[in-house]
């Protein structure tokens, strides 16, 4: 699947792509890092992603110094697979085909492991008689223990085991062990002589390396095991350690594959759940076409308990609609004729027909599934921890593997040749960096699922880890902490002849009609019941954050905040208080001048969201200072912010003035989010450290947020926070513990306990802890899903 996008640059002339294309062969930190080394050094390259669980890379470029073909043959000079991304036909395509590749994955990995697990144990069995000869010198305390205990047990139910002669046993683990060796662990060994030829190495590699050593051991111990005695070498083999460990890691792996497709859930399901066909009505029939061939303006019927094929506004009919998959709220809502639906929703028990308004990558369910790629693909700042170290740690891990042979040689003599290659071929093995590799993006792949399962849509995961430091939170009013529906409490018109004063409120609506501000909306729908007839607008003009103006009937109209009308020479001396009630403080005044003369004023109210006060609060007790910002008057912003119990406040501040509001809380050393839902909110939301959009706000101010609410609920705010402080906490731990893992693991395999205590860890157990410790970081982050 790709993702493609065009983005504005610092540079001038000059635009940015996006694209997402999938990389095969990668399975360590190791490689993940080797691609993403490769591709941040093309010219045209400004940012690549690349993402170990989704074998991806998500990579921005400037198509005017570099095309995708060039940028897909950089990843195949590293030694790894690529291919331009094919386009799916349809967001439930494409899911059903990402959900199908993982399952072949899966169920691929999955054979591989039991396979290789049956020859392991039949491998064992045999090579117990083998180890009862060798009993007194096994350095493994459970391999010591498991041969003790195991093997007169063995003796027992198998007796004819124990009467084949040794060299006979040794051929037979042989030739059960090729299979393991040639077909369920070849990826490994044929991986890394392409890493090899590219000049560099990962866990592959280290697999290929221990496995490959003890089963090469093994046949020239079986070729000539009389020299090898002769030389006063035990002819020990070591088959059984080549195939479980190969067992080991695959079933790491199939963990890891199971894992992926769990992590990826939330986008599976979301992209699953667009209809294939709709019911479209032409010329009276109705008849189903499949989703792609929809047209904007078709009207489609949906009937009662269907899903709504495609976004779209109720032409007729009346129903309840479950939009629980968008917003996390069970409760129904109630959709009528000019109500918006989105596609994916679910009809209750009416019939609906709509009107298409939305397709393909402009609907909202498509959006929502391009914001969650590019967050599950993205790149926080801790990748970048873990790839520094795994740059350096598969070459650091390879001289430690010599540096043992050479240490037990050096110390022990010639005569402990075989246990220093076992300790060797344990640290090679014990030393795979997957864990390390799968710490941080397993843990954004589940967060962001989890997110969007309540209504939380983040679109990188570098937000969510900005999320979790940020120290002030700003707090646009209207439509944030209020409801954004404001309107007329009361009006008055002052000029005095009657005639006049219709032609003043049907001039006023046509203005206000033609404006977007929800301020102007309030005062059009208190005057649409006063008019009959339409006038025509002519040269209209809207200043932001101050008001509008327009020529109507022969006279220019001037509406706005009295700031606005002041600065365009209009006598405001003539204005009296409305008569309002005690909440006169949080109203806000519209005026309006027809010729420079004022003949209007509206006081229009927004009422504050019931949880507005709740959420601040506990905002607040996460430490985070609240800031309230608005283009309002002083007078309602004060009082706003003072029911809310917010620590500061600005007011009567233009849309470039919130940009500067949020410089300056940065320049005083703050970590800022900003929360906001209009198009004067975009500049802002964009330069917050992290912008977060109401979910009923503008599509403009969504794509300049980080995060965007589903659900027009202040209380995701604070979920929002405490997810990202959760999944930060994980991965943390994810990378702790994989690097001590290997902090303590490596000097133990090493052998460093062996002059001591005489304990030396056997390849296959190396193989068992480096399978767990993969395993363990996959599950710590699918604690994020509860």
């Amino acid at each position: 699947m790709t993702t493609t996008d065009q983005t504005q640059p610092p540079a001038a002339n000059a635009y940015y792509e996006r694209i997402t294309i999938p990389v095969a062969g990668m399975t360590c930190a190791a490689c993940q890092a080797r691609v993403q080394r490769s591709l941040a050094k093309q010219p045209g390259v400004t940012d690549a992603a690349v993402n170990l669980l989704m074998n991806s890379a998500t990579i921005v470029y400037d198509p005017a110094v570099i095309q995708p073909d060039n940028i897909v043959q950089s990843v195949r000079d590293t030694g790894y697979g690529a291919e331009l991304p094919v386009e799916a036909p349809g967001l439930a395509d494409e899911a059903e085909q990402r959900e199908q590749e993982y399952e072949r994955q899966f169920r691929r990995v999955r054979l591989k492991a039991i396979v290789s697990l049956l020859l392991g144990a039949l491998i064992m069995l045999l090579s117990m008689p083998l180890m009862a000869m060798q009993s007194h010198h096994i350095a493994d305390p459970v391999m010591q223990w498991t041969s003790n205990w195991l093997n007169p047990i063995l003796e027992f139910l198998f007796p004819f085991l124990y009467l084949i002669e040794p060299n006979a046993l040794r051929w037979m683990l042989f030739l059960l062990t090729l299979p393991v060796i040639g077909w369920a662990g070849q990826h490994f060994y044929t991986r890394a002589w392409a890493a090899l030829r590219h000049g560099s190495a990962d866990m592959n590699s280290l697999v290929s390396l221990g496995t490959g050593a003890a089963f090469l051991y093994s046949v020239a111990i079986t070729l000539f095991p009389d020299w090898f005695s002769r030389q006063g070498v035990m002819p020990d083999v070591y088959y059984e350690a080549a195939a479980i460990v190969i067992a080991l890691v695959l079933v790491g792996n199939t963990f890891e594959a199971r894992a992926k497709r769990q992590t990826t859930s939330a986008l599976r399901k979301l992209g699953m759940l667009q209809p294939k066909t709709a019911r479209i009505v032409r010329n009276g029939s109705h008849f189903d076409i499949p989703i792609r061939q929809v047209l904007l303006d078709d009207e489609i019927l949906v009937r009662p308990g269907e899903r709504i094929p495609v976004d779209g506004i109720v032409v007729s009919g009346a129903s309840n609609v479950d939009e629980s998959m968008l917003t996390g709220e069970p409760v129904p809502v109630e959709k009528s004729i000019g109500a918006s639906v989105v596609g994916g929703t679910v009809n209750g028990n009416g019939a609906l027909n709509l009107r298409a308004t939305a397709l393909g990558e402009s609907a909202v369910l498509a959006k929502i599934l391009r914001w969650m790629q590019n967050a599950q693909t993205s790149r926080p700042p801790m990748q970048k921890l873990a790839d520094r170290i795994s740059a350096i740690f598969v070459p650091v891990v390879l001289g430690i593997s010599l540096l043992t042979i050479l240490l037990w040689l050096v110390f022990a003599g010639v005569e402990q040749l075989v246990p220093a290659l076992t300790a060797a071929v344990s640290v090679l093995i014990i030393a795979c960096p997957c864990a390390m590799g799968l710490a941080v993006p397993t843990a954004i792949m589940v967060a962001t699922g989890r997110a969007a399962s309540q209504g939380i849509l983040l679109k990188n995961g570098e937000a969510l880890q900005r999320l979790e430091n940020i120290d002030t939170i700003v707090f646009d009013k209207t439509g944030t902490v209020t409801i954004g529906k404001p309107g007329v409490v009361s009006y008055e018109i002052y000029e005095p002849v009657p005639e006049q004063r219709q032609e003043i409120i049907e001039s006023i609506l046509a203005i206000e009609r033609t404006s977007t501000h929800p301020l102007a909306e309030a005062v059009a729908t208190s005057l649409s019941p006063l008019v009959t007839d339409t006038v025509l607008v002519e040269d209209f003009s809207n200043s932001p954050g101050n008001g509008v103006t327009g020529q109507v009937q022969g006279s220019r109209y001037l509406i706005g905040s009295e700031r606005f009308l002041a600065a365009n020479g209009v006598d405001l001396s003539s204005i009296t208080a409305i008569q309002e009630d005690s909440s006169n403080e949080q109203t806000t005044q519209v005026l309006v001048a027809r010729d420079k003369i004022l003949v209007a004023q509206f006081a229009i109210s927004d009422p504050m969201r019931a949880e507005s006060r709740e959420v601040i609060q506990a905002l607040q007790a996460l430490g985070c200072q609240t800031v309230l910002l608005s283009g309002d008057r002083k007078l309602v912003v004060e009082a706003v912010a003072k029911q809310l119990g917010m620590q500061r406040f600005f007011a009567e501040v233009l849309p470039d003035g919130k940009v500067q509001v949020i410089e300056q809380l940065q320049r005083d050393g703050k970590r800022v989010a900003m929360i906001g839902d209009g198009i004067n909110d975009a500049p802002a939301l964009a330069q917050a450290e992290v912008g977060i959009a109401m979910g009923s706000g503008t599509d403009i101010a969504s794509e300049a947020a980080d995060i965007t609410l589903l659900r027009s609920d202040l209380r995701m705010i604070q979920h929002a926070i405490q997810l990202s402080q959760r999944a930060m906490r994980i991965m943390r731990q994810n990378l702790f513990w994989a690097l001590l893992y290997n902090v303590i693991c490596i000097p133990v395999a090493a052998g460093i306990l062996y002059p001591f205590f005489g304990i030396l860890l056997s390849p296959m157990l190396a193989g068992a802890a480096m399978a767990f410790s993969s395993v363990s970081v996959v599950a710590n982050s699918l604690r994020l899903r509860r």
